[in-house]
């Protein structure tokens, strides 16, 4: 990466500086270099001299007038260096070293922004995890996409990743899940039924009730058992769950089953270990865990005065099955309905011995859709809520993909439908892929115009000096340490930022200057550029789930 051979160059700078005794060794490793935010002030920037100047009570303009001397001697990288301000050392690569990324890029292929930073380390991503009771949700929808995408960078940078669904399918809900099934069973029996008052709507229940009827006819209609009718929705609806997952190419490598944590003794063991430290206790015939110990202001309850747990204690011992299975990394997306949940959970791991610093928990917020300006509110086919396949059908799966990274994960998230179904370059996932296109038909029309499609090294690289050349030049650049950035800090939005930048840029680029034109070598060396920037910009698709088309 040209930022960090730039900041070899500095570093060297600055060790030749102690060597000559112009400043001592302690400003080592506190210097930084960034990407200025104007064009004007070049293409790099460091705080060099500033953070030499305090150290050493020193005019920092006069230290950034020793670098700069000192930089200007590595004349093969380095094009020019400013001082600004009250101490900023501004630096401005050759054009060359920007032209050879093109190089970089044909070299690697689809490898080209792809990393083994992650040095196989072993993460566990959590995510969807939604109970079997109902369709999954736009909400669901926007944590399947974002848990998934997180997990592609981080195979991207060379993380070993294992993804899981929590499949949540003991407690309370899932009985009152049998009960809406069993009193939609009746009615459709033409029986007298109780509904119950925090049952399960919509159609997807009735669903269920038609299944139980063609199976078993009127066999059930006096059972006070709900294990057939619990078990029977809990098939269809995860069934319909797993279709949805499949439709935005969500695989995971495995479904933990919640059940399993009291069939294998799990919960008791949490609860008799707690115990034995001393960290928790009886008291209005409830079981309460000290979670004051770990900073809380009140303790919280983990077994009801019904003997039923409350979601924390199952939530603990799945977290302790997870730390067992010896992952070096635990990432959890959840829905900011959780944000209460995660400190009592930490605090279990902790008070279970192991390390909260290893659990990662992204929380995202809601979303909402918008037709005409105006908030989608209903479904009329599915349940009380829009359903990921009904979003699926009207917008498709990359846009739906597209939009729901759209946003940082603690935003809330407006999906304009409206938006997002139209053909036209107003639709951000329309004009980054509309770019795409428009790369591949370059070329194709180069092809059928006889012109030889050649590699970077046989070609005049020299004769892409256009500002916007240059530019899209050093956005490329970028690409590898940006996919870094995303990756460790769980922010795939800002892949979709950069997409939509590069995209721009070509697209500003196209409009202004021809690709094919009468001058061969010219001609040669744009269409060098437009192959790198299609590797880019389809790698960039391709990491984050989304696809490629050749021709819109």
């Amino acid at each position: 990466m040209i930022k960090t051979r730039l900041k070899e160059v500095i570093d060297g700078c600055f060790a030749r500086g102690v060597q000559e005794k112009r400043w001592s060794e302690g400003g080592a490793g506190k210097y930084t270099v960034e990407i200025p935010k104007h064009e004007n002030q070049g293409d790099y920037s460091t705080n060099i001299a500033l953070v030499l100047a305090g150290i050493e009570k020193r005019n920092p303009r006069e230290i950034a007038a020793q670098i700069k001397t000192l930089l200007e001697q590595d004349e093969a990288l380095i094009s020019s260096v400013s001082i600004a301000g009250p101490g900023f050392v501004n630096i401005t690569v050759q054009p060359a070293v920007w032209q050879r990324v093109i190089g970089d890029i044909e070299k690697a292929g689809e490898a080209f922004g792809r990393s083994g930073i992650g040095a196989a380390r072993r993460v566990m991503v959590e995510f969807v995890s939604a109970n079997p009771t109902g369709p999954l949700s736009v909400g669901h929808g926007r944590q399947a996409i974002l848990g998934d995408a997180i997990a592609r960078l981080l195979e991207a940078t060379g993380h070993d990743v294992y993804r899981e669904y929590y499949y949540n399918n003991a407690g309370r809900q899932m009985r009152v899940l049998g009960e809406s099934a069993r009193a939609r069973y009746r009615e459709l029996l033409d029986l007298d039924y109780t509904f119950p008052e925090d049952g399960y709507q919509g159609e997807y229940i009735y669903d269920v009730a038609r299944a139980l009827q063609q199976e078993y006819g009127d066999r059930l209609s006096n059972s006070d058992d709900l294990v057939p009718f619990q078990a029977k929705a809990e098939e269809l609806i995860f069934r319909d769950i797993s279709s949805t997952l499949a439709r935005m190419g969500i695989v995971f490598d495995n479904y933990y089953n919640e059940r399993s944590l009291y069939d294998d003794g799990h919960i008791d063991s949490v609860v008799s270990e707690l115990r034995g430290k001393g960290l928790v206790y009886e008291h209005d015939n409830a079981t309460w865990f000290k979670t004051t110990e770990f900073g809380h202001e009140q303790d919280r309850v983990i077994i009801k005065s019904s003997g039923e747990p409350t979601y924390r204690l199952p939530d603990i011992a799945y977290h302790r099955e997870k730390f067992k299975r010896n992952f070096d990394w635990l990432i959890n997306i959840f829905g900011s309905d959780h944000i209460a949940t995660v400190p009592d959970v930490l605090a279990g791991v902790t008070a279970l011995g192991y390390d909260p610093a290893k659990v990662t928990v992204v929380l995202h917020q809601f979303v909402t859709l918008m037709r005409d300006g105006k908030q989608v509110k209903m479904s009329t086919r599915k349940a009380n809520f829009v359903t990921v396949d009904e979003l699926l059908d009207e917008v498709g799966t990359d846009a739906a993909r597209f939009f729901f990274m759209m946003r940082k994960p603690d935003s809330q998230l407006e999906f304009d439908l409206d938006l997002a179904t139209r053909e036209s370059q107003e639709n951000p996932v329309y004009y980054v892929q509309y770019a795409y296109a428009r790369l591949c038909s370059i070329i194709r029309q180069a092809r059928d115009r006889g012109l030889a499609i050649l590699g970077f090294g046989q070609v005049d690289s020299s004769l892409l000096t256009q500002p916007e050349e240059i530019r899209i030049l050093k956005s490329m650049a970028s690409f590898p340490l940006l996919v870094e950035q995303a990756a460790l800090e769980l922010e795939p939005h800002r892949i979709i930022f950069y997409l939509m930048e590069l995209a721009g840029q070509f697209h500003s680029y196209y409009n202004k200057h021809k690709v094919i034109t009468e001058d061969t070598a010219l001609s040669q060396a744009r269409l060098c550029l437009v192959g790198a920037l299609r590797t880019t910009l389809g790698n960039g698709l391709r990491i984050v789930g989304l696809s490629t088309p050749e021709q819109m």
